[in-house]
């Protein structure tokens, strides 16, 4: 049967919860529709976390993603909506999520979010870490 996208986000308990440790994820086909022209605007999103108690789940992060793809929405504010409902979802250290979208009238945009927990200390990523997505 297959899968239909959704806005439901699923956790499962961090397997090292006393350790701050990154996760990284590449989601490099993001789509959703300009909300003047409604024509397809793509976009490459890199998320970094810190978990804390929960991690996301893989398969209900994609079906969540494939959620906005009919979705008219402003480049920041689809961003910054994605980093919220992460954020409430699995309640990170920090979280950072990066979307560049494709170039649009000569304009390349790219929008960075980040959260970080109260009280959190720890040493925030690095954003332009060599060894990550080289190939692009």
């Amino acid at each position: 049967m297959p899968s239909s996208p959704t806005r439901s986000l699923a956790t499962f308990p961090n397997p090292e919860p006393g350790r701050d440790y990154e996760i990284r994820m590449e989601i490099p086909e993001f789509t959703c529709l300009c909300p003047l022209t409604a024509q397809p605007d793509f976009a490459h999103l890199d998320l970094s976390y810190i978990p804390a108690q929960l991690c996301l789940e893989l398969k209900a992060l994609k079906l969540y993603f494939w959620s906005y793809r009919d979705v008219g929405a402003f480049h920041e504010a689809v961003t910054n909506q994605i980093l919220t409902d992460l954020v409430s979802s699995c309640a990170p250290r920090f979280m950072r999520l990066s979307a560049r979208f494709n170039i649009r009238g000569g304009i390349r945009t790219m929008i960075v979010a980040e959260h970080r927990a109260a009280g959190w200390s720890g040493v925030t990523p690095q954003v332009n870490d060599p060894t990550w997505s080289a190939n692009r």
